[in-house]
């Protein structure tokens, strides 16, 4: 007996250290009740009292003396058991939602981007089984050998997130914690707004953004609003406008606007501008492509508007001929949705090609990556919005990434429009977005579940709610990707 109260009292002077201890306390101010240990030893002495060890069992006595210990977050032992995705639609894009379950019950949130194909996650999984998902860099560095530009680069932006949402979830922070803390309590959010051919019903659409109480506007503005004016492009012979082309592929350089076409793209910035002001940033979205003279063109006849900058004007991959552009003219440049990891990054930066840059973290890498990217930005004096199509998932997996990284401006808002939108996702005060902003939340993780009841109205048609996918758990399963 006195050798079972001294290994009894052994436990209590070290009590297990990979568990997460409850607050007992009711109003969560006592430091009494805070202190792991101190609350580990006044519930044992308390609740079972020193007689009662003399005539327990060890194990019933310490199966009541740590009955009030979490072990469903034991982050050392944590480990991932499945991967599955829930395909939705029209959110307005369709998005491949992402779920890693563990051997402790926990589960973490993931989304591939916007448009990428569920298989992008889903060849990863034989990768993932088995990892202790706190150990997100470890992760990544294994798997970001298969991720590439633009969508391609969705299933492994979205494991990363699932990562991060996992982590703080096990550790009981949230994410932008466990990415150094953050430098804001609110993320500023810009408004897309899809293009209309009426000038006047386009600048009507944008004053009600502005009527929201969103304070950063944007708008699509490309040269197809001008494609049916006579005279107003030059364009080559066999270009289909009805054609999606890749920007390897794309003919941008043959592609002229003339005065007519540039009078009427300028009237168009025009007539926003009177409907929402000066005193509003407003900048202008994808352009086409169209050759660098035009750009530059362009982007003199509208310095006069002060917009808050002209984006993706050619494929990003070209650092000259950024370079030329911004040169060139005084409104700020900007690039970066489609680029993967900070390295092509740091091209642009260091060349300075660019004014601002412009990731989208469900392509450029995730978290810890986009964080890295706008890190050595900030360095250079180079701030960063952020792109963002999707679900809350990844709205929150931005906002983030946003709280924690000092140069950050703005992040996209591209499904204002969807009334079902907020409804993904349960967990998290609504509206999420607030006069224009968006509170960083302090949950564990992304701070967001994902509502099952909601998810299943939007499912693809002959999609699964998080279906098994056990046909992807052995090595070299990822070949299914390309067939």
């Amino acid at each position: 007996m006195k050798s079972n109260l001294k290994k009894i009292l052994a436990k209590l002077k070290n009590p297990p250290s990979e568990v997460i201890y409850q607050n007992n306390a009711n109003d969560g101010t006592s430091s009494e009740n805070t202190h792991p240990r101190r609350n580990f030893m006044k519930k044992t002495l308390g609740g079972v009292a020193l007689g009662g060890f003399m005539f327990s069992s060890i194990e019933d006595t310490l199966a009541e003396s740590t009955k009030n210990v979490n072990r469903f977050g034991s982050p050392s032992d944590l480990k991932i058991t499945d991967l599955r995705v829930a395909y939705i639609k029209e959110a307005p894009m369709n998005v491949p939602l992402i779920r890693i379950d563990t051997n402790q019950g926990l589960v973490g949130w993931g989304e591939v981007r916007d448009g990428g194909s569920p298989r992008y996650a889903l060849f990863l999984k034989s990768r993932l089984l088995g990892e202790n998902p706190c150990n997100v860099e470890k992760i990544f560095k294994k798997i970001k050998q298969f991720g590439y530009h633009g969508r391609q680069a969705g299933g492994v932006c979205g494991v990363e997130m699932a990562l991060w949402d996992l982590a703080g979830k096990a550790y009981n922070v949230p994410a932008y914690q466990l990415l150094g803390g953050k430098y804001r309590d609110e993320i500023r959010i810009y408004a897309d707004t899809t293009k209309s051919q009426d000038h006047a019903e386009y600048a009507k659409r944008m004053k009600a953004r502005a009527d929201m109480g969103i304070t950063f506007l944007k708008m699509d503005f490309g040269v197809e609003m001008v494609k049916d004016i006579p005279g107003a492009l030059v364009v080559p012979r066999n270009f289909d406008w009805g054609r999606s082309y890749t920007w390897t592929e794309h003919p941008f350089t043959a592609i002229q606007i003339t005065d007519k076409g540039l009078d009427a793209m300028v009237s168009y910035v025009a007539a926003v501008r009177e409907a929402v002001g000066m005193d509003i940033p407003l900048a202008a979205d994808h352009f086409g492509h169209i050759s660098v003279n035009s750009c530059i063109r362009l982007g003199k006849a509208l310095e006069k508007y002060q917009l808050a900058w002209l984006e993706d004007m050619v494929p990003w991959k070209y650092t000259e001929l950024w370079k030329q552009i911004t040169n060139a003219i005084e409104t700020p440049t900007l690039t970066g949705e489609d680029i993967y990891l900070k390295e092509e990054f740091i091209k642009l930066i260091d060349a300075n090609a660019v004014d601002m840059i412009h990731p989208d973290l469900a392509s450029s890498g995730g978290l810890l990556e986009t964080k890295k990217i706008g890190d050595y930005a900030e360095e250079r004096g180079i701030p960063m919005a952020m792109h963002f199509a999707g679900s809350p998932v990844s709205f929150m997996a931005n906002v983030h990434c946003a709280a924690a990284t000092q140069n950050f401006i703005a992040l996209e808002h591209h499904s204002i429009d969807v009334p079902w939108w907020e409804n993904l996702v349960t967990g998290i005060d609504k509206p999420i977005m607030k006069n224009g902003f968006v509170k960083v939340p302090n949950k564990p993780g992304l701070g967001v579940e994902v509502n099952e009841e909601e998810v299943k109205k939007h499912l693809i048609d002959g999609e699964k709610y998080f279906a098994p996918t056990p046909e992807w758990d052995k090595e070299r399963s990822w070949d299914r990707l390309w067939s």
